[in-house]
């Protein structure tokens, strides 16, 4: 099964392309793209995943699922990823599963040790889980300020970004098991900067 990954979470706009082998759960990647720019989720991410099929020597029909970050992750650039993702998934005829990327970074390391994941939040914050050493998460996801954390003995995963194949991975025993795939729901964790405006004050004559 030829799974495409896709993640807008963090700076990094990232596409790419997994082979599954539907006996093993073995993974190999055939194709990535990836670029480093918090600006240009939006306007390079249907290029990528094109380049990416296109290195891959395959086409958009012959893609058997699609595994999609979900964050957490700001607004702009997570709508992008999950957008295209959902649009490619209704017209394939095929499943997106949602991935939360904190748990596609501890993937891609793999167990063996517990891990502290963190991504940037802006405002001088990030967004953080636990791992314990089986790679399960602990806790989290989180948002808050890097210098309250305690590693507490953790391997730090610092301003990382998701890989297709750690998307993949976190994604493989639901892929492997032809789950029905949860909602593609965003994880924000944060309230919106945009509030309601106040009742006006009442003006009175002099």
């Amino acid at each position: 099964m030829l799974v495409l990954a896709i993640d807008t979470a963090t700076p990094a706009v990232t596409a790419g392309i997994v082979a599954v082998d539907p006996q093993t759960g073995g993974l190999d990647t055939v194709a990535t793209r990836v670029t480093v720019d918090a600006r240009a989720h939006g306007e390079l991410l249907t290029p990528h995943v094109l380049a990416a099929t296109e290195q891959a020597g395959v086409t958009l029909r012959d893609l058997g699922a699609i595994a999609c970050g979900v964050g957490p992750g700001p607004y702009t650039g997570l709508r992008a990823g999950m957008v295209t993702a959902a649009t490619l998934a209704h017209s394939l005829g095929i499943p997106a599963y949602p991935v939360c990327s904190l748990d596609a970074i501890a993937a891609a390391a793999g167990p063996g040790e517990p891990l502290l994941v963190l991504t940037d939040a802006r405002r001088r914050e990030v967004y953080w889980a636990a791992y314990d050493a089986d790679g399960t998460r602990a806790d989290g996801p989180h948002v808050g300020r890097a210098a309250d954390l305690d590693p507490g003995g953790c391997r730090v995963l610092d301003h990382e970004h998701p890989t297709p194949l750690g998307l993949v991975r976190a994604a493989r025993e639901s892929l492997l098991a032809g789950d029905e795939p949860a909602p593609l729901t965003p994880l924000y964790l944060r309230r919106p900067d945009a509030t309601e405006p106040g009742a006006r004050k009442r003006v009175t004559a002099p």
